[in-house]
């Protein structure tokens, strides 16, 4: 979808108005002016393109899908067209970017597509739980209740990663201080010790001079380092950007001791959540399946979800498809279970995302509690480690020189 500047007469009031409209085509464009009642004058592709700092600035936020969200959701419940909603809201939204890809999905409404398909022409923008929402709203006509939920599962997805990025701000801080204190210490204070033994023609002890050998290096090749840690810094980065990278990923943070219950939860708590949603909105088990296990957000768990739809597409239950899976906690089969003999799965699927979402939130509490005294410990010891090494050596030998 491109944008194109015109210049054209408006049929109700013989006006010139300018602005701008999106449309596949310059030809596109003055067909829907033409529908409009505007007779086009000039039409030209506009000449701004968005440049890096202003997709950065005008990153869309969660928050602007929500309020944009519920908006439409209430605008249709009260009976606008859609359309008229849409057009609504386009002057509402702040946010620059948003405005645009809202133009977007006017101008492709208005020549004849699906609201599923007109969000789907922004896949950055609107997810696959997203679109799948609002097509399942669309078949059953309670397009107004599918746009609350998706808006409400959008706020609990946030509210969860929030809490974690949280929980690991503190940490990420204290990481920085150590850091700093030890390059403080290796340039500044390392350096006149150093002078300290030279003009007294003393030999440095073992430690010291370890030290001391470590700051010189960085001294000297302090360049080679950065560019070293920078290129390694990308490539590491970019190899998590591939399968295998991912895969990695995935892996520690399933693994690793003190953070794997936390993103097991986190998992099942999202699993469940939309599961939940999806089903309730009248999307079918194996469509529910398909679409959390590219949402769930970790390649492992996507592809125990993937086995045990095949088995249900074979004709297994639900739940004696997810019991043999390592990284599914009993709870979830066992829950699922209870609600494919009452026939209220979904219900179930809710409960549990309930239970994983307060034990998430026990556990990133508990977790930022027991941290702080921890990473206090380690900065004590690097800092006080690097200060008995220096200062240590320098009382003894001032005794040395006393007698």
């Amino acid at each position: 979808m491109r944008s194109f500047d015109y210049e054209a007469k408006d049929g109700t009031t013989n006006k010139v108005v300018k602005a701008t409209v999106q449309a596949e085509s310059e030809s596109d464009a003055a067909k829907l002016l033409v529908a409009q009642g505007f007779a086009p004058i000039n039409i030209k592709e506009s000449g701004s393109r968005e440049n890096f700092l202003s997709k950065l600035t005008g990153r869309i936020t969660t928050k602007d899908k929500v309020i944009f969200t519920r908006q439409l959701s209430t605008l249709i419940a009260a009976g606008l067209p859609l359309s008229q909603s849409l057009h609504t809201l386009v002057d509402q939204t702040e946010n620059r970017r948003f405005k645009v890809v809202v133009q977007e999905i006017i101008a492709s409404i208005e020549s004849g597509k699906s609201l599923h398909d007109s969000f789907a022409k922004h896949p950055d923008v609107f997810d696959k739980l997203f679109l799948a929402l609002v097509a399942a709203g669309e078949a059953s006509g309670t397009l107004d209740e599918a746009l609350q939920r998706v808006a409400a599962q959008q706020e609990k997805d946030a509210a969860i990663a929030g809490k974690i990025r949280g929980a690991m701000t503190y940490p990420i801080i204290v990481l920085f201080v150590i850091i700093a204190v030890m390059l403080f210490m290796l340039f500044t204070v390392v350096p006149q010790v150093e002078k300290l033994y030279a003009d007294l023609h003393k030999e440095l002890p073992f430690i010291t001079q370890m030290i001391v050998s470590v700051s010189q290096f960085l001294a000297q090749f302090w360049a080679v380092v950065l560019g070293v840690l920078v290129v390694g810094g990308y490539l590491f980065f970019q190899y998590l950007r591939t399968a295998n990278g991912q895969k990695f990923l995935d892996a520690v943070k399933l693994n690793t001791p003190v953070f794997k219950g936390l993103y097991s939860r986190l998992y099942m708590a999202r699993f469940n959540r939309m599961g939940q949603t999806l089903l309730k909105t009248g999307v079918s088990m194996l469509d529910m399946l398909a679409i959390t296990s590219e949402a769930v957000n970790n390649s492992i768990i996507a592809a125990e979800i993937t086995r045990s739809a095949e088995k249900v597409k074979g004709g297994k239950s639900l739940s004696s498809a997810l019991t043999v899976e390592e990284h599914v906690p009993s709870l979830v089969p066992q829950m699922i279970s209870i609600g494919e003999k009452s026939g209220r799965i979904d219900e179930m699927m809710g409960k549990t995302a309930t239970i994983y979402e307060n034990e998430l939130d026990e556990k990133v509490a508990a977790l930022s509690t027991a941290i702080e005294p921890v990473l206090m410990v380690v900065l004590a010891l690097v800092a006080g480690g690097m200060v008995a090494a220096i200062l240590l050596p320098i009382y003894s030998l001032v005794n040395t020189l006393q007698v």
